[in-house]
């Protein structure tokens, strides 16, 4: 990890917007009256999904991913203007809070202005055509890093943006040069001292894939050299087992634990139940209770906790990325348990303690439940009962 990222960070909480699908408006300004709101449940940082214009050129669905960006310096216009942006942003930092942006710099929309501004800044595939490395990925084009004048027009990006930002999560951060981003880190804490980075770090059957086809793909441990955070994907398909396979928990209590021995003394992991890419807790835990300890489990883990926008309102339909698709917001209402869970992470053992975690594999079933076949509602049911045979044991420095 950064040497410089403050422990304290883990008793963060950070609250993910997608801005198209957040209101039935789809705009900054429609979003900015929902900060109280957002802010109640205990939210210390914002991070808005993608905010720039989208390519047309091979796009996906009517309105496009987020994530295939056609300019990295201009907003996109069906949220609003660059003076309404900038007016979020204040808002934000108004109520106590840090605004963070997405940042998509391993690959841009077929027809974005890079590639029509500086084609040689691209992968090329034998044939000389413009291609990617990950084949259904198929409304985007591959950035060429190999290109240094590359590298000084999105760091000079990063900084504009860091006008009014207070970070950036990184998309597949691990596919884009290391010293890339220690250089950028360096060159933007000039501009905005503090920046935050979270690195959307991948899971390990993708790097392996990665790796070998001779492509870039970054550990962990070696991303934590340039961000404060990682996502937790290096554990996640043992939560999704422990979900399903009632063997599955002691496991994932032992990965848990060895992340205390694998990453520098002050990683921070951001710790999700669901995010834009995973399906909602609400759709993997119809359990109402059973998910409610799931959340509690969650935020007592070390590291950022998130809630992806809806998840308060139990929202159990993940927004499609490519159309317009607003969240359901007629689910019931557990920000309070969030907002709790915000006020108990303020003690400082979530910053200096050392976690624990046992897991016992008994399961015991609800009366009159069915064992159910795997991934089925009753057996996911059945084994998030398990919860309770977890125990966490945080120790002070």
């Amino acid at each position: 990890m950064a040497k410089d990222t403050p422990v304290s960070l883990r008793q963060e909480t950070l609250y993910c917007i997608f801005v198209r699908q957040f209101t039935k408006e789809g705009t900054f300004s429609a979003a900015e009256r929902e900060l109280d709101r957002v802010h109640a449940l205990g939210t210390d940082i914002v991070w808005l999904m993608p905010i720039h214009p989208l390519g047309v050129k091979a796009r996906k669905g009517l309105l496009g991913s987020p994530y295939a960006i056609r300019d990295y310096r201009a907003v996109n216009p069906e949220f609003g203007t660059l003076e309404d942006f900038i007016h979020f942003c204040g808002a934000v930092h108004d109520r106590g809070m840090k605004v963070m942006i997405d940042v998509v710099y391993n690959h841009t929309s077929p027809d974005s202005v890079l590639a029509a501004a500086h084609p040689e800044w691209f992968y090329h595939k034998p044939d000389g055509s413009f291609g990617n490395h990950v084949g259904d990925w198929s409304d985007i084009i591959d950035l060429d890093y190999d290109q240094k004048d590359l590298w000084r027009y999105q760091i000079d990006t990063l900084k504009y943006w860091a006008q009014w930002v207070d970070g950036f999560r990184c998309d597949v951060a691990p596919m884009v040069p290391l010293d890339f981003w220690l250089q950028a880190r360096q060159e933007v804490a000039e501009i905005r001292p503090g920046c935050l980075w979270l690195s959307e770090s991948s899971e390990p059957d993708f790097h392996v894939y990665l790796r070998s086809r001779g492509h870039c793909s970054h550990s962990d441990a070696e991303e934590y050299q340039a961000f404060d955070m990682c996502y937790e994907y290096d554990i996640y398909r043992d939560f999704l087992r422990a979900l399903t396979d009632e063997t599955a928990l002691a496991r994932y209590a032992e990965k848990l634990n060895l992340q205390e021995s694998t990453f520098p003394e002050n990683y921070v992991k951001l710790r999700y139940l669901e995010n834009h890419d995973r399906s909602r807790s609400a759709f993997l835990i119809p359990d109402e209770k059973a998910r409610r300890n799931w959340i509690v489990f969650n935020a007592l883990k070390k590291g950022v906790m998130m809630i992806y926008n809806g998840q308060e309102r139990s929202a159990a339909v993940k927004p499609d990325l490519f159309n317009a698709d607003p969240i359901d917001w007629s689910g019931e209402d557990i920000s309070p348990l969030f907002r709790r869970l915000s006020e108990i992470r303020r003690d400082p053992v979530f910053a200096h303690g050392i976690f624990r975690c046992r897991g016992r594999c008994s399961l015991r079933r609800s009366p009159g439940r069915g064992s159910g076949s795997a991934g089925s509602s009753a057996h996911r049911d059945g084994a998030l009962r398990r919860i309770s045979r977890f125990r966490m044991e945080p120790m002070r420095n």
